[in-house]
């Protein structure tokens, strides 16, 4: 599923935990979203609402006037293994609300897979059935990893099990290129690797997209382009939560928005970036 420009606009995604800061009023942050300069966003259940308060019709509407498009969604919803009908139940109406808005995507940030292979294969079957349920809302299912998805079980890497034995149709990959997230493997390995696996990308860097040099952010646009994919979100994170003190809250605001919005400049200002 491309995700094609209007006009020769560039997509400029963001994953809204970036400024999850200053979620307080969501209509000022969308704002301060798209003047950034950013046109789509992946929003996140922010204790478990993947509205932010607000009715999907009010979210949707309130996104479409400010040019944003709502693609995407970050939401684990727990297994109930005594009662999985429950389960799948709460992925319905996710589902449902995710197609309200007019997305294409939700992915699951992350969850323990297993310690055992057999244990790994128990929750990549499950993931598939969700996979198919999104389907059902013409939706598709996806993952984003973590360091903690590079591990060994049983002497396999566990993110290339999970690749391994899950259609991408149904449970695709989103992969977070970041050092951090990426627990020492390297992100070109696993496009080359897994081409119709890895759908969507997460850029995170140390700070501002391409200042710390570590990661070749121009080689991995133009390898997932070339395997036929072109959806990505931009994340930015600091290390600070807001507290009683006003005058640090508002300068740790500040720097925060104002590397959101560099990392917008920095993708709308590459060439590589279509």
């Amino acid at each position: 599923m491309l995700l094609i420009s209007c006009g020769g606009e560039k997509q400029i995604g963001i994953q809204l935990y970036s400024v999850h800061q200053d979620f307080a009023d969501v209509e000022a942050m969308l704002e301060k979203i798209a003047d950034a300069g950013y046109n789509t966003i992946e929003t996140l259940s922010w204790q478990g609402d993947p509205c932010l308060g607000l009715s999907p019709e009010d979210y949707k509407s309130l996104c479409d006037r400010l040019g944003l498009s709502i693609t995407s969604t970050h939401t684990l919803i727990p297994i109930q293994a005594d009662d999985m009908e429950s389960t799948m139940a709460a992925w319905r109406n996710h589902f449902s609300i995710m197609q309200r808005l007019g997305a294409k995507y939700s992915i699951i940030p992350g969850m323990n897979f297993g310690s055992t292979l057999a244990e790994v294969k128990s929750t990549c079957d499950y993931c598939m059935k969700v996979g198919e349920l999104a389907q059902e809302y013409g939706l598709k299912l996806g993952y984003h990893n973590h360091q903690g998805d590079f591990v060994k079980v049983e002497g396999v890497t566990l993110l290339d099990y999970v690749i391994q034995n899950t259609d991408p149709d149904k449970f695709f990959i989103q992969l977070d290129v970041c050092p951090m997230n990426m627990g020492g493997a390297d992100p070109m390995h696993y496009l080359k690797s897994y081409p119709d696996h890895i759908r969507v990308l997460h850029l995170k860097d140390e700070g501002v997209l391409g200042e710390s040099g570590k990661i070749d952010i121009e080689a991995i646009f133009k390898q997932f382009y070339s395997n036929g994919w072109s959806d990505f979100y931009a994340e930015y994170e600091l290390p600070f939560r807001i507290g009683d003190n006003e005058t640090e809250n508002k300068s740790n605001l500040n720097k925060m928005w104002s590397g959101v919005k560099a990392c917008a400049d920095y993708l709308k200002e590459a060439k590589f970036v279509k």
